[in-house]
């Protein structure tokens, strides 16, 4: 049966949104950056003492002692660990979400209970946003807002807002249709039937909910570091990658402090009935209102100013920031010290993914934007795109690079097939290309791998040549980095393990700090996707006597600053004018 195209489906429906509907989406990015930034501007201009007081005045008010005590202790621990500045960053991000997401969650749910065809239409829509893994979000959310903060908080409201709007419906609709018939017997109007009645009654389900969406949108702030949202999870994300145990076991306090928090202060809002449902239910309008003003007002101010903004050097263009890759990459490592060499103090190195970078690239080459990005050959971005690199006098990057085959130690004596095959892999740069070329033009990795062996036998003939075939069920690990390079090159080396020596290869997807780990702990066989001498330095140099180097399976790579070939810029030095 022929596959349903629906992937190219979604594809073009996000690229001709993309290109007719981007004055909406710089619309909305505006907005949300406002708003996420008029809160940051609140927490980060108060003395760090004087938020914490505030804090625990609030805690106090709402809980008495024991979340007040809770409330200062946990907070000075944040400020004791060094984290104050990125959990301020993770505040504004989530409390921007949770305004958003009950600005337009509890007058949905509202509406569900007054129309059905609307809870019809709703209800499979709630429950295609909370069952959708969240990283799917993320992509469309940078093709249409960009890196950064925006679509973090895009992708934290579509995965945090269905729980405001079903617990409101659910609390309205357990409302006892008795009170309702009274309501309506004394000739109260809708309206007074909404407030003083059935919201009131309902108060403790929505807040429930409310409750629910802002912790799912504390629980985004990890996966929103992925495409470069900053704040306490993007330290938990470099700590995973780098394999810094300690560091992010202090960022997850911090988080944990926040969301238990959160979690109170919630919970205990409606938890005491002398507070006065009915009054604060009166006051809802106003309240909803005097957030929909502070929004738009920071919103629009962000919009406005924006273009004022821009002037003629390149770092007003691009707003000063680099766009990175994964934390934990040597790419990153050695950019930092190009910031430092150049002296490129005001900049910024946007931390990402791979995938977020090239996405990024991709709206901005689109829309013909400057941008920058760190780069590297061989990549399908340079044959996509008219590219070209930084001149880099100081030597920031080094020369080239070579990209390593590591396995564990003992592979040689257990599985000496696959060690001899590792052994000859080599290939190049023009090789790998062809492989990432395929999988761009929609082949899956194992398609375009199978089909570059099967019109390069000589070379792969190389390689077996000599190499008995494994026994018969014999199994093996192979563990990449998802770099499009390391996809490629993974892949390859699977397909002739598979297809040449009867292997059975399983490939482990992870980030490269738990790569390199499981490589020196001997829990996965192999891996082609050491980069050397960069790149990969510092897990090299901390794992080192722990593994077994074969040597490089392909030379002639290159590190750097990548521009679009439309900017008029060519020197490292030039960013500094």
């Amino acid at each position: 049966m022929p596959k349903l195209p629906l992937d190219q489906i979604i594809e073009a429906i996000v690229a001709w949104l993309g290109t007719n509907v981007k004055f909406l989406f710089d619309f909305i990015s505006g907005m949300i950056t406002g708003i996420v930034n008029a809160f940051a501007l609140i927490f980060h201009s108060l003395p760090i003492v004087v938020v914490i007081l505030l804090f625990t005045a609030l805690a106090y008010w709402l809980g008495r002692w024991g979340l007040a005590a809770f409330a200062a202790i946990g907070l000075l621990l944040i400020w004791n660990l060094g984290f104050w500045d990125p959990t301020m960053d993770t505040l504004a991000l989530v409390l921007t979400a949770a305004l958003v997401s009950i600005i337009f969650g509890l007058p949905l749910g509202i509406w569900c209970t007054r129309n059905r065809t609307v809870d019809r239409v709703l209800t499979p829509i709630l429950d295609f946003m909370q069952t959708m893994p969240a990283f799917v979000y993320l992509i469309p959310a940078v093709t249409f807002f960009g890196l950064g903060v925006v679509p973090g908080v895009i992708a934290s409201v579509i995965f945090s807002i269905p729980p405001t709007i079903r617990l409101t419906k659910l609390g309205i609709h357990q409302v006892p249709a008795e009170l309702v018939e009274a309501a309506d017997a004394f000739g109260s109007t809708s309206s007074q039937k909404l407030y003083k009645v059935q919201l009131p009654l309902a108060l403790s389900t929505i807040m429930a909910g409310i409750n629910q969406t802002i912790m799912l949108s504390l629980s985004m702030v990890v996966i929103a570091s992925m495409i470069g949202a900053q704040g306490v999870g993007a330290d938990v994300y470099r700590s995973v990658t780098q394999l810094k145990i300690g560091k992010g076991f202090e960022a997850g306090l911090a988080v944990v402090i926040l969301a238990i928090l959160l979690d109170r202060i919630t919970q205990r809002f409606v938890g005491n009935p002398k507070r006065g449902r009915s009054a604060l239910m009166g006051k809802a309008p106003w309240i909803l209102g005097a957030l929909v003003v502070f929004c738009l007002g920071a919103g629009l101010y962000q919009v406005l100013g924006t273009g004022a903004k821009k002037g003629d050097t390149v770092g007003s263009q691009v707003n000063y920031t680099i766009v990175g890759i994964d934390p934990g990459a040597g790419l990153m490592k050695a950019t930092n010290k190009a910031i430092q060499d150049y002296q490129l103090n005001d900049w910024n190195l946007l931390e990402g993914s791979g995938t977020a970078m090239t996405a990024a690239l991709d709206k901005a080459y689109k829309a013909n934007q400057p941008i920058i990005v760190t780069g590297w050959t061989p990549h399908w971005m340079f044959t996509k795109y008219d590219l070209k690199y930084l001149d880099d006098p100081k030597n920031s990057f080094g020369g080239s690079e070579e990209i390593h085959t590591m396995t564990r130690l003992g592979l040689k004596s257990d599985q000496p097939s696959a060690y001899q095959f590792l052994d000859k892999f080599n290939w190049t740069p023009t090789d790998m290309e062809q492989v990432m070329a395929g999988i761009q033009e929609g082949k899956k990795p194992e398609e375009a791998a199978a089909a570059w062996v099967n019109d390069n036998p000589d070379k792969v003939n190389a390689w077996i040549e000599g190499v008995p075939k494994a026994p018969a069920g014999q199994k093996l690990k192979l563990a990449y980095v998802a770099w499009d390079s390391e996809i490629a090159s993974t892949n390859v080396v699977r397909a002739v393990l598979t297809s040449k020596l009867g292997y059975q290869v399983d490939m482990l997807q992870v980030e490269i700090g738990p790569m390199w780990a499981g490589i020196a702990g001997g829990d996965v066989d192999a891996m082609v996707a050491a980069w050397l001498p960069t790149t990969s330095k510092d897990f090299y140099d901390k794992y080192k006597g722990k593994f077994d180097d074969l040597g490089a399976n392909l030379s002639g790579t290159k590190l750097g600053l990548v521009v679009p070939k439309y900017m008029n810029i060519n020197s490292i030095e030039d960013l500094k004018k």
